[in-house]
């Protein structure tokens, strides 16, 4: 059941304001969807990003950027290993420009999945630092990254549904996002 859809384009996407709109998606626009959803009583999010008719370079720039954010951080988790290494393999708060790790909170992170949409154990800069925890195998996990474009208004953000098997992370999410869709490209 699909509970909700927050969409961010244009303007709005950076920096990310984490709230609803009906601002019209236009072309030349890089916009980013939360589709919130939940199925037998668990529950899920995925953001993707997607460009309108075409994406410049620096929309294109960012989106590898949160992609390679995503996949390192993903590589990292795994039974045994603990948060704060892999809270290292997000951006610092002032490199998606924001004056504090508070502030960026909820952008480059992951979330614990389940009966609730945002359980424990988070995994983040703010926190995992100072308070490291082990990672145990059948954990599930939301893997979000989101980075701003240099153009000052556009950027990426992706969420992977990832779930702890003894050898590592496995992604379970089921729509691609390894490179930037256009959506009626012209």
């Amino acid at each position: 059941c699909v509970e909700a859809i927050n969409s961010i384009s244009g303007e709005r996407c950076s920096p990310h304001p984490h709230n609803f709109t009906d601002r019209l998606i236009r072309p030349g626009d890089q916009a980013f969807f939360d589709v919130i959803q939940s199925f037998m009583g668990y529950r899920t999010c995925y953001y993707r990003t997607f460009n309108v008719g075409r994406a410049t370079s620096p929309q294109r720039s960012a989106y590898k950027k949160a992609r390679e954010w995503m996949d390192r951080a993903i590589e990292l988790l795994k039974p045994g290993m603990t948060s704060d290494k892999i809270a290292r393999a997000f951006p610092e708060a002032k490199e998606i420009g924001f004056a504090s790790e508070m502030d960026a909170f909820g952008l480059n992170f992951c979330h614990g999945l389940g009966l609730g949409l945002h359980e424990r154990p988070l995994i983040s800069r703010l926190t995992s630092l100072r308070e490291p925890i082990e990672l145990k195998a059948g954990m599930v996990f939301a893997v979000e990254t989101y980075c701003p474009a240099t153009d000052g208004i556009s950027a990426a953000r992706i969420e992977e549904e990832v779930v702890l098997a003894p050898q590592g992370a496995k992604i379970i999410s089921l729509y691609p996002a390894e490179e930037l869709p256009i959506a009626n490209p012209y």
